[in-house]
């Protein structure tokens, strides 16, 4: 039990820190090349912000789950959810928005 909420907590911290250098490092390579291939050179400052922060929002709920587990808490899934729903939300505007297509 314990080691799975230690993964969840490194997974949600991974994902954590991989949103902050998108959005405030702007390190648009950590994304695969057909999910930017068509962001324009003045649209990857507010295109990483929005992705970073989806990403953030994504590992937030994770880690949220891996604490809530270390105290057997029926909610765990909560966090999960409402971190996945927003965070892709996020994620799926700023691609429609700054990429022109979701799927590339």
């Amino acid at each position: 039990m314990i080691f799975g909420c230690i993964v969840e907590g490194l997974v949600g911290l991974l994902c954590i820190v991989l949103g902050v250098l998108l959005w405030k490092k702007q390190m648009i390579s950590l994304l695969h090349d057909y999910h930017h291939k068509h962001v324009k050179q003045k649209d990857i400052p507010a295109y990483t912000k929005q992705i970073g922060i989806g990403l953030i929002l994504v590992g937030a709920g994770i880690l949220i789950t891996g604490v809530l587990n270390l105290f057997y808490s029926p909610y765990w899934w909560i966090p999960m959810a409402v971190g996945f729903a927003s965070g892709l939300t996020v994620m799926y505007i700023a691609q429609k928005k700054y990429n022109g297509s979701v799927m590339g």
